[in-house]
């Protein structure tokens, strides 16, 4: 969560929070927990520290400590012993200093602390740059002595002393940039204990107890093929120590223990030693995922949860007693979490970790499903590790298959931005675990159960949706699993083994798998945990021995050493060129948000090797237009190789109005440089469908007719009237509310009043595009797909109006008046009439959805989250404050008053 926002609300007019990050200020051997913010005031820069809760959300949540100015007499240092350098993952340790003042720190590991670290550079390097013309006053300041309490505050350096006096502090020891975490090592001042730290901090209320000791772990980046970046010949040598890589590396064994536990929301309440430590021998690796961590709203909207350090330590405590274990990442989305533990003798060859998440709940974008994923590099082998919850319910295996297929699309690595992103199926080795969801279908409960009853798994497996969809490569295709002996893990009364005996009474489904793509993978064993009971569902485990590619170093030393001198002799020999296998590109029938894809073939027809990339056209921003992405937009063409990329088309909400419009054309030229070579271009057009997507509320209540059905000049004839307001009242009457909006509610008023989860389920793409369809051309009277489809469409028709229900020029007089209920409505009474009419309709339709709360499970704060940031939307980005007037704004209409009438009073004549 961006924790900016709680500073942010500290802070005086005209005062911005750049960006926060949580650190521990280390003083006389005390560690205390600090949120420290880099604030700006017309270019003044300067850094507020804060203590404050456990996850600071709102301004209420934090304490002003202490204010060090940046000025020229500021520096910050890395201080982090040579040991704490080695650990995979290890925090940052930084030394403050403000003239005699200092203060030291611990950053977290990650992209976010670099990204701190490098805004504060920044600051001090403007300030640099100005010195000793323009010194800060930082008068701003001056409001906040009293205010900071902090016993060692630098609050008296605020603000007269900077006036004059030079600081000792020599300029080159400023923060420079000059390692991975952006910032000055400064070997000779290392201060504190370079003792055993753990590899990764979470939360500091319970770091110290979670990470069993471990020897210092060190890093291989600069070892082996970690070279320095420098263009093309360096991505030349990676590329031929690839081709050869089986001359110097061989492969050697090692033990993977793989768990998922879907824990229902539970809180820890038994030892997870018969699931995490019952193997024989100690695995090498622990890599353990839960699913559903914690399901209350508040993990949903905040993605913070006080559950994540309890499974923290019960995995702690549950891990192998006869070996060493430290932490070396965690990442979690919503309820979705999965842990990485090492031996400690195998973390020093572990190198290049890093984390992604993708949510694909509603609108592709809740993380209450979806996955999340470890990359890492083990020795010379790369390993994905993903853990995912797929969709729930027994009859929507196509949305689990769906959702497989956006987190392979959508789930990216890559640190170096001069390198193309790592997809998980570019891995050496895929371990992938989680609650998948697919059921056994085509069996009643009883059936289902005598099967299980006689241990007949094998009949029960052909019914198995994951057997069925990957025997018809739907899904995970190359992936495998073991078989499975076990029975069912889902779905039980909690807290014993017997299975659901609620009213819904589901059918047992092994929901719980674990699968693997890769070479050299033994599975030793595959099987569920019965005996613990904390869940609805079992824990199951894999063990896996894996073959990682080793690195000879002398082999490695002497085939490195050929490979340069052979590129030596290359790069004097010609220019590099390739040939494209077509030149100009159309793109027919373009349709709002449906991807469509063409692939040119690039082959490097050259006598050398060549690195290419799509570069941006003059005075042009990026080298595409925000429709259009080639993929990959760089890479690496070896002598005689091709590459395909594919050239991708997709309108969002974001595009479509101007397409609509006919502003804007499906029209674009790529660009394809070759280092030390020629540019080529590529030409790409397209023809797009208007769509009711992308239309605003005004344009459409003068189409009498489905948009698709009428000609291009009469569509944009309409926008014009709409944009103008010149519309003839007596021939162009509009219509009270768009046909489309009618039609949307209209079917969900009719079938999906007691629908549980409306909303919050997503639906089908493919159905979505039917019911697109069926708008914008009139095709079919009544809506197709489920009404989870037809919910999601009309969210995403809300996303896509390029003015919102209630129009941009309210939008702050909304927020100010968002505590009183009268105001609130005076200000929709004043709305343009269409506008005024589809808001009217819409709370009329909600309210008609919270009568039936009992059978849909929808209150009024749900659907205010919901509903509230797509009606009323921000013309520029929101903050949590905002977000929060917003949803109290909607939350007077949702609360039915005498006045408001029925929703068939509000259907449209």
């Amino acid at each position: 969560m961006d924790q900016s926002v709680a500073i942010q609300e500290t802070l005086a007019e005209g005062e911005n929070c750049i960006i926060a990050v949580d650190c521990v200020s280390l003083l006389d051997d005390v560690r205390e927990s600090r949120l420290m913010g880099l604030v700006e005031q017309n270019k003044e820069h300067a850094l507020f520290m804060y203590s404050h809760r456990r996850m600071a959300i709102t301004g209420d949540d934090v304490t002003l400590d202490e204010i060090i100015p940046i000025s020229y007499d500021f520096s910050v240092v890395e201080v982090s012993s040579p040991d704490e350098l080695a650990v995979v993952g290890a925090d940052t340790r930084v030394r403050v200093t403000f003239f005699e003042e200092e203060l030291e720190l611990r950053l977290p590991f990650g992209s976010h602390t670099r990204l701190f670290l490098s805004e504060v550079t920044k600051a001090w390097s403007d300030v640099c740059e100005q010195h000793p013309k323009e010194e800060p006053k930082f008068d701003w300041l001056t409001k906040y002595r009293k205010v900071s309490k902090g016993a060692r505050s630098l609050r008296k350096s605020l603000p007269s002393i900077v006036s004059s006096r030079m600081s000792q502090i020599k300029r080159s020891e400023g923060p420079h940039t000059t390692d991975n975490s952006g910032l000055h090592k400064d070997n000779e001042q290392n201060r504190g204990d370079s003792g055993n730290e753990s590899q990764e901090r979470v939360r500091e209320e319970v770091r110290d107890d979670l990470i069993r000791s471990s020897q210092p772990i060190q890093s291989n980046k600069a070892q082996m093929l970690g070279m320095p970046q420098f263009g093309l010949r360096d991505n030349l040598i990676r590329c031929e120590l690839l081709k050869n890589e089986d001359s110097y590396t061989h492969v050697q064994n090692y033990s993977f223990f793989l768990g998922t536990y879907n824990v229902n929301g539970q809180n820890p309440k038994e030892s997870l030693s018969p699931w995490l430590g019952f193997t024989p021998n100690p695995p090498d690796f622990y890599l353990v995922g839960f699913q559903e961590l914690d399901l209350s709203k508040e993990a949903f909207l905040f993605n913070d949860t006080p559950k994540e350090p309890e499974w923290m330590l019960a995995v702690y405590q549950g891990l192998h007693p006869d070996a060493k274990y430290a932490l070396v990442k965690l990442v979690r989305l919503v309820g979705i979490m999965l842990l990485f533990y090492v031996k400690a003798e195998h973390a020093a060859h572990i190198s290049e970790v890093e984390v992604e998440s993708v949510g694909t709940g509603v609108m592709g974008r809740m993380g209450n499903k979806g996955a999340v994923a470890i990359h890492f590099r083990f020795h010379n082998s790369d390993i994905c590790v993903v853990n995912s919850h797929l969709a729930a319910h027994t009859e929507d295996y196509e949305r689990r298959n769906q959702d497989f297929k956006d987190i392979c699309r959508r789930m990216q690595f890559g640190q170096d931005p001069t390198l193309p992103p790592i997809t998980i199926m570019k891995h050496n080795v895929v371990l992938w675990l989680g609650d998948l969801n697919y059921r056994i279908s085509d069996l009643e409960a009883d059936h289902v159960k005598d099967l299980i009853a006689k241990k007949d798994f094998e009949s029960l497996y052909n019914h198995d949706q994951l057997k069925r969809q990957m025997d018809e490569e739907a899904v995970f295709v190359g992936f495998i699993e073991g078989e499975i002996d076990f029975q069912p893990t889902y779905k039980y009364d909690t807290g014993s083994d017997h299975w659901d005996t609620s009213e819904k009474c589901r059918v047992p489904a092994w929901c719980d798998r674990i699968l693997w793509r890769g070479n050299n993978i033994k599975q030793l064993h595959y099987q569920s945990h019965m005996t613990l009971k904390t869940s609805d569902h079992k824990p199951v485990s894999a063990l896996l021995e894996i073959g990682i590619k080793v690195v000879n170093e002398e082999s490695y030393k002497r085939k490195f050493e050929e490979i340069v001198r052979h590129i030596d002799r290359l790069e004097n020999d010609c220019i590099p060129s390739v040939s494209l296998s077509q030149r100009e590109f159309h793109f027919k029938d373009v349709k709002f948000m449906q991807h469509q894809a063409e692939t040119v073939s690039v082959h490097n027809d050259g006598q050398v090797p060549c690195q290419f990339e799509f570069i941006p056209k003059l005075d042009e921003p990026a080298y595409c237009k925000p429709w259009l992405t080639a993929n990959p937009a760089k890479g690496f063409l070896a002598q005689g190789a091709s590459v395909d990329i594919d050239l991708e088309v997709f309108v969002n909400s974001s595009m479509a109005p101007g397409l609509n419009s006919g502003q804007q054309q499906l029209e674009d030229i790529l660009v394809l440089h070759l280092e030390r070579g020629k540019d080529y271009f590529i030409s790409i057009t397209g023809s797009y469908l208007p769509s009711c997507f992308g239309s605003s509320l005004s344009t459409l209540c003068l189409l009498r007719e489905p948009i698709q059905d009428m000609p291009p000049d009469t569509i944009r004839e309409m926008i014009m009237k709409s944009n103008n307001q010149m519309s003839d009242p007596e021939a162009d009457k509009p219509q009270e509310i768009p046909k489309e909006i009618w039609m949307m509610v209209d079917h969900l008023f009719r079938y999906a009043k007691k629908q549980e989860d409306l909303f919050q389920q997503p639906g089908l793409r493919s159905e979505f595009e039917e019911i697109r369809d069926c708008l914008d051309t009139g095709s079919l009277d009544t809506l197709p797909g489920s009404s989870h489809s037809v919910a999601e469409a009309l969210l995403l028709f809300l996303d896509a109006l390029p003015e919102p229900v209630i129009p941009f020029s309210f939008y702050q007089q909304c927020l100010d008046c968002s505590s009183d209920s009268s105001q609130c409505r005076q200000i929709i009474s004043m709305l343009p009439q269409c506008h005024k009419n589809v808001f009217n309709y819409l709370m009329a339709f909600l309210q008609e959805l919270l009568k039936h709360s009992a059978h849909n499970r929808l209150d009024v704060n749900i659907l205010a989250s919901i509903f509230s940031g797509l009606l009323l939307r921000s013309p520029t980005k929101q903050d949590i404050t905002k977000k929060r007037k917003v949803k109290e704004f909607f939350l007077h209409f949702l609360v039915q008053s005498p006045s408001d009438r029925g929703i068939h009073d509000k259907l449209p004549e």
